[in-house]
């Protein structure tokens, strides 16, 4: 391996003289491949593990390993998913033991931040290293960046730079020799599960609703009910023959729910009970998130839950923008903020904050071209998200299968 630059070496002496950090206890490490995932911000780390997530579906003999920095957590759902760790410092005692746990053989770095120590020891291991979203990378430590720069340096560690734009693509060119890799692929962003549906469902629901309003109100909480019950009563007003399905944020809800909903007279189908919908059914209630993928296609519009009532911090609304559906939601939306922010720029969604402004948005039942309009600028939003993720994996994949890994 040819010797570090003087930049470079200037900085791992500097890290050599780093004291090392109490040990951490790992997770036993299973057996097989790892796919190493760094993110430097936990805001951004869905969009990474989605994207991993697809990778492997695609290389099933990989585990995949996020890593953030000390004291940042992933979001829970990310973290019950795959395994989890604190990424080291940049001491050669830390990153030694951090790589002789782990043994990764892929490394994806999301983001700016660079700490040069680890990614040159993960590079004179020969793990296959890619930076991407790259923008102005910088230094994750702070208490480096006095030392001579080491960015360029590091940068020519990587196996292949993906630039979150074609200007920052030019920019990273200029510190590197000309046969680096660095692909302009885009900003790396959250995408939406496409949720499988039973085909025999959807046909005979689109048959027998047919001509009907519809919009659903999915994973509602125990607090968010009452509003969006007023929200449909008072667009009923207006539309006599609209249905709502309902689908409560957790399976025990549905009981509640019901009980709730039986009381106050409404017209109650239970999904999972066997009960098919007629003409007279006001609401339809399912329990079983599985079903998600059916409603997103038969409902224009959907009211994302969990997002009116504080502490649940919105789903992901993705995945309705791109089975079609317009979005409506409310503002306590921080675990998905930025997906929210792109779909309400593009016009796919539109933020609510009490029954009233709810009713409001439920004047687009009314309104087809505008869900149609809507629901058009949600696909194109998506599409953009899964194009740069697309272009990001098969390079990938063509580079494993290349080195023979």
């Amino acid at each position: 391996m040819a010797r570090a630059p003087l930049s470079l070496s200037a900085y791992l002496a500097f890290a050599r003289r780093e004291p090392a950090g109490d040990p951490i206890e790992r997770k036993p490490r299973p057996d097989g491949r790892i796919l190493w995932l760094h993110c430097a911000d936990p805001a951004r780390a869905r969009a990474l593990v989605q994207l991993a997530q697809r990778l492997v579906s695609q290389r099933s003999d990989f585990t995949l390993l996020l890593t953030l920095p000390g004291g940042m957590r992933a979001p829970d759902d990310v973290r019950d998913s795959i395994l989890t760790d604190t990424a080291p410092g940049e001491s050669p005692t830390e990153v030694a033991a951090f790589l002789n746990h782990w043994s990764p053989t892929v490394g994806l770095w999301l983001g700016q931040w660079l700490r040069p120590a680890l990614t040159f020891e993960a590079h004179r291991r020969g793990v296959a290293m890619y930076l991407l979203d790259a923008g102005e990378p910088r230094l994750e430590n702070k208490r480096f960046r006095l030392l001579p720069e080491p960015t360029r340096a590091t940068l020519r560690l990587f196996d292949a730079i993906f630039a979150h734009s074609s200007v920052a693509g030019t920019r990273i060119r200029r510190q590197l020799p000309e046969d680096a890799a660095v692909i302009d692929s885009g900003p790396v962003l959250e995408e939406g599960m496409v949720r499988r549906c039973n085909e025999g469902d959807l046909e005979e629901l689109r048959s027998t609703l047919a001509g009907r309003p519809v919009w659903l109100a999915a994973m509602i909480q125990k607090g968010e009910l009452d509003a969006i019950v007023s929200a449909h009563r008072a667009t009923q007003r207006l539309s006599h023959r609209l249905m709502m399905v309902l689908v409560p944020g957790s399976p025990d809800l549905a009981v509640p729910f019901r009980e709730r909903l039986r009381a106050a007279d409404w017209r109650v189908a239970c999904w999972d009970d066997g009960e098919f919908p007629d003409e007279n059914t006001q609401i339809l209630l399912s329990e079983d998130l599985k079903e998600l993928g059916l409603w997103y296609r038969v409902a224009p519009v959907t009211f994302m839950g969990s997002s009116l009532t504080p502490g649940f911090g919105g789903k992901n609304p993705m995945e309705p923008a791109a089975l079609g559906s317009a979005v409506l939601y409310g503002p306590g939306v921080r675990n998905h903020l930025e997906s929210y922010t792109r779909l309400a720029r593009a016009g796919a969604a539109r933020i609510v904050r009490d029954s009233a402004s709810l009713t409001a948005a439920l004047g687009l039942l009314t309104a087809p071209d505008q869900i149609a309009t809507m629901a058009q600028a949600g696909w194109e939003t998506v599409t953009e998200s899964a194009e740069t993720s697309d272009q990001i994996i098969a390079h990938v994949l063509d580079r494993l299968d290349e080195e023979g890994i």
